[in-house]
């Protein structure tokens, strides 16, 4: 599909939004580097109103709103401004693509495994799942190249789904050493340029290192704990 450059104008945009959703900050970070203005709209997944329930079948965030249209799920929204909007984040080659969605679903696997990391009920699940993390971060260290962004010299759509994944990894930092990124010199340098990347910064609230440290203290897991007592988790 041809890529044109939609007048905001006549297509506003509203991204549908919570404070500490990392798939919300994709989509931000998408439309920051496409330098497009857009109205961010905070709801409170405890309480969905009905208005939201309507537009997002899955009751997730993001959504994004095109004109009279509703698009959910952040990949389908990222992939939808990149066949949009100018300048274009995914490899022109159909091959290149396709790894860098592969390398995208990663990213969500990622996340997945980070909820279980903060969610693990005791130190043995906690360590188990920090080695999780690990072992997934080094398929990464094998895929990257030599930066700064995943592809090379462009940034691209993967970089923006890796941005909010290695953001969790700022308050983790600040309770302990878990060695998910410990001798890992290519994902650490990654980190790095993606969080002086303005889109990146700017895909949350000043707050947001507040919210997630009272997110994570009220899940009563095993790094809650550690939270409350103030002690360092060490890696083995």
């Amino acid at each position: 599909m041809e890529r044109i450059d939609m007048n905001p104008a006549s297509e506003p945009l509203v991204l549908v939004s919570h404070p500490l959703c990392p798939y919300v900050q994709r989509a931000a970070i998408v439309l920051m580097e496409k330098g497009v203005p857009f109205e961010r709209r905070d709801v409170d997944l405890a309480h969905k109103p009905r208005w939201f329930l309507e537009l997002s079948p899955l009751g997730k965030t993001p959504v994004l709103l095109a004109g009279g249209d509703a698009i959910f799920e952040s990949a389908v929204i990222c992939e939808y401004l990149d066949e949009t909007l100018l300048p274009p984040l995914h490899p022109r080659d159909a091959l290149q693509r396709a790894r860098h969605r592969a390398w995208m679903e990663f990213g969500s696997a990622l996340l997945n495994a980070i909820a279980a990391f903060y969610n693990a009920p005791d130190e043995a699940a906690l360590a188990a799942r920090a080695a999780d993390i690990r072992a997934r971060f080094a398929r990464v260290e094998a895929a990257l190249g030599d930066g700064p962004w995943f592809a090379g010299p462009e940034l691209g759509l993967v970089d923006a789904v890796f941005g909010p994944v290695f953001r969790y990894f700022d308050v983790f930092d600040t309770i302990g050493d878990f060695g998910c990124l410990e001798g890992l010199p290519k994902v650490c340098a990654w980190r790095a340029a993606l969080a002086g990347r303005p889109s990146v910064r700017e895909a949350v609230g000043p707050e947001y290192p507040e919210l997630l440290s009272e997110f994570l203290w009220g899940r009563g897991s095993a790094l809650a704990r550690r939270m409350g007592a103030g002690t360092p988790v060490l890696a083995d």
